[in-house]
């Protein structure tokens, strides 16, 4: 909780507010983050800093430390975090991890709509309420669900834990508007389902979004609420000012300051970023590119070529969202930029599907994927728009890698990830076999000694007009 101190009896109080989301462990912004915090806490030294979430996976070095997620955890730590929301990321360590996360934060992780049985020891909290100058800030915190009914993330990690949705969690707390001064929703369900929000719960003075890596000049105002949210690996934060006079919020705005570009650091937070990233295995050279991948399509490729060449499948599906990258520049490929790119851990799975159960996961994983396009080896396909808004494609045309019409009655061997093969749970007589090595171990050994490769021109899949 926040110490209340110097103008207790005020009537008259501007509350700012510092919030990130979608950080994915963009480490060498942090020491500029921190800075950014030291100066806006010499203005204010009751700031508040908040994550929206997702504050995990996309780098190795904070992801396969030996306690997962520590880098991160500890930058958040020193910088002074005052809260943050479970993205659906914070699940990619699976529950054992997710509940040593939270317990080595200074800081509380706020989910309304999650439900955990004690002896995970998940320790999070739906809301928290500050106090600052005798204003009270109420702040609750909501993840994503999908249509499964859990964040987006492998199932398997999740199998212990339930959720509710974020509008039957803001019904059942809705009463701390009358209880604070302010209220905040932290919330990571995306954009537009934080415009429904808006919409249907105007007793929000602020939405802090995530999820959707929306980018927002500042803030905007839906329906009376602020609602704000940045791109994703920490480029810039929002910094807002809420206008609180006899407890009333009588004005509020938003704005950006950018992260990526800014020119201090604090030393102690590039110290700690130094200690961190000194394994020099994530450094080792694999190959290089002669050209840039200028989208994930190029990359997600390249993954698949990897996979296919180490197990000699006739076809590989790899769900966009498994790639973390959305380009790459031309130049060197270490063992880190590749984990960087698929920083899951997902195991391979290898499967015998007829055409027509490859059609279907083939269009199950561009339908559930709320990321790009899937990426393929051993075919090339064209997806057929859904009239459906809620649904991405209705058809997909598949072709073999010379353009012929593909087989739908002949048998394949595919190999996918395990999350593609969890999410694509389509009907098919093979449920799949674990090879018992990691996606991208498979890709390092593919790319480790490899002459120069060029995907420059990689396009295997696009969607019809």
């Amino acid at each position: 909780m926040v110490a209340v101190c110097l103008l207790a009896g005020a009537q008259t109080r501007d509350i700012h507010i510092v919030s990130v989301n979608d950080m994915h462990v963009p480490l060498d912004n942090m020491p500029k983050l921190a800075a950014i915090v030291d100066s806006l806490r010499t203005i204010d030294s009751q700031t508040l800093v908040f994550s929206a979430g997702d504050n995990r996976t996309g780098d190795p070095i904070n992801d396969l430390y030996p306690i997962t997620s520590y880098p991160m955890t500890a930058l958040m730590n020193l910088i002074g975090f005052d809260a943050s929301a479970l993205g659906n990321h914070e699940f990619d360590s699976n529950e054992e991890g997710l509940a040593k996360v939270i317990a080595a934060s200074n800081f509380p992780y706020l989910c309304a709509n999650i439900k955990a049985d004690p002896a995970l020891n998940i320790q999070t909290v739906p809301y928290r309420i500050f106090e600052i100058g005798g204003i009270t800030i109420g702040v609750l915190g909501v993840v994503q669900i999908d249509a499964k009914g859990k964040p987006s993330a492998h199932p398997d990690l999740m199998r212990d834990l339930s959720f509710t949705s974020y509008d039957e969690a803001i019904q059942q707390y809705k009463w701390l508007r009358d209880k604070v001064d302010v209220f905040i929703l932290l919330s990571h369900i995306g954009y537009e389902d934080d415009l429904v929000v808006a919409e249907k719960y105007p007793f929000f003075d602020v939405i802090l979004g995530g999820h959707s890596h929306t980018q927002l000049e500042g803030g905007e105002m839906h329906n009376g609420v602020l609602v704000t949210q940045n791109t994703n690996k920490l480029k810039r934060l929002t910094y807002t000012t809420i206008n609180v006079k006899d407890r009333k919020v009588v004005g509020k705005a938003a704005k950006n300051i950018e992260v990526e570009s800014y020119g201090k650091k604090n030393e102690l937070a590039s110290v700690m970023l130094d200690y961190f990233a000194s394994n020099p295995e994530f450094h080792r050279l694999l190959t290089t590119a002669k050209r840039d991948f200028p989208t994930s399509q190029q990359l997600g490729c390249m993954m698949c070529d990897a996979m296919q060449e180490f197990t000699h499948a006739d076809l590989v599906l790899q769900n966009g969202g498994g790639v973390r990258l959305d380009d790459y520049p031309a130049g060197p490929i270490t063992v880190g930029d590749v984990l960087r790119i698929d920083p899951f851990g997902n195991d391979c799975i290898e499967m015998t599907v007829t055409g027509k159960e490859f059609k279907d996961m083939l269009l199950a994983c561009h339908n559930n994927d709320n990321h790009d396009t899937p990426y393929l080896a051993g075919a090339t396909c064209v997806f057929i728009p859904s009239p459906d808004p809620n649904v991405k494609a209705k058809d997909v045309k598949i072709f073999t890698p010379d353009g012929k019409k593909f087989n739908m009655k002949k048998k394949y061997k595919l190999v996918c990830s395990s999350y593609v093969a969890a999410v694509c749970n389509t009907p098919r007589a093979d449920e799949g076999e674990n090879l018992g090595i990691k996606c991208s171990d498979m890709i390092i050994k593919f790319l480790d000694g490899h002459e120069p490769i060029d995907y420059h021109d990689a396009v295997r899949v696009t969607i019809a007009n």
